[in-house]
């Protein structure tokens, strides 16, 4: 089964700032752990939503916004997509690394991941 999980902005990562360096590092050892399991199908970063542009269909009309969207709640700031045996098994490396970000940043470190399956043409006829 493969899974999404979105690590949700924070103020930090919404900033220009660059990201801790404390953090990078463990995330960094985190995945090549994930990658020598053969879990890790592809990782990514994405730049703050001020960098961003969404494209709305309307009446028939596009057009184009450019960010930042502050009125959004949730935004994403990185992913990852993991190929894994269970919803169980993906939930634990979630948890896993979320305690990354605890470790790196403290006890005080509050954030959002989220995870979501992967569906593709051969999981809509199940």
């Amino acid at each position: 089964m493969r899974f999404m999980m979105m690590m949700m902005s924070t103020e930090p990562s919404e900033s220009d700032l660059p990201p801790d360096p404390k953090l990078g590092a463990a995330i960094g050892k985190f995945t090549v752990e994930m990658m020598k399991a053969g879990v890790v199908l592809m990782t990514g970063g994405l730049g703050p939503s001020s960098m961003a542009t969404r494209i709305h269909l309307e009446g028939g009309v596009t057009s184009a916004v450019d960010g930042p969207f502050p009125e959004s709640k949730e935004l994403a700031s990185g992913f990852a997509i993991i190929q894994v045996k269970s919803k169980e098994e993906a939930l634990e490396y979630g948890r896993r690394f979320m305690a990354v970000h605890k470790e790196a940043l403290g006890p005080s470190y509050q954030g959002v991941l989220e995870i979501r399956p992967l569906v593709g043409p051969e999981d809509l006829h199940r």
